[in-house]
């Protein structure tokens, strides 16, 4: 009994690793846009933004990096990791795939 149950706690552990990684923000995409909407970051930080679309209702089907020059589709319920460049202060700002959800990540 003991030994199965120490089993099932190292396995939760493996499980949870990507979750509780420094330096990862979760950020939802749902019929409100982005949450949150805005997260704040220390320049020359490896910094990465975990997305995940929890809802049909919503034109946030991709997020648009303009700046850099990225898009990445965000399927159902999929968490989409996207490295974020910290190397200069600013504010780089993110948007759906139509540009009507407006976010950002300040770096400063």
């Amino acid at each position: 009994m003991r030994a199965s149950v120490f089993v099932m706690f190292i396995l939760t552990l493996g499980c949870n690793k990507a979750e509780t990684k420094p330096g990862t923000i979760a950020i939802t995409a749902d019929q409100k846009g982005f949450t949150p909407s805005s997260v704040s970051v220390d320049k020359g930080k490896p910094v990465t933004l975990a997305f995940t679309r929890t809802s049909e209702d919503t034109c946030a089907t991709a997020v648009v990096f303009p700046e850099i020059s990225l898009k990445k589709d965000l399927p159902m319920n999929t968490t989409v990791y996207v490295d974020v460049p910290t190397d200069s202060a600013r504010t780089l700002k993110f948007t759906c795939g139509m540009g009507m959800y407006e976010s950002s990540v300040v770096i400063k």
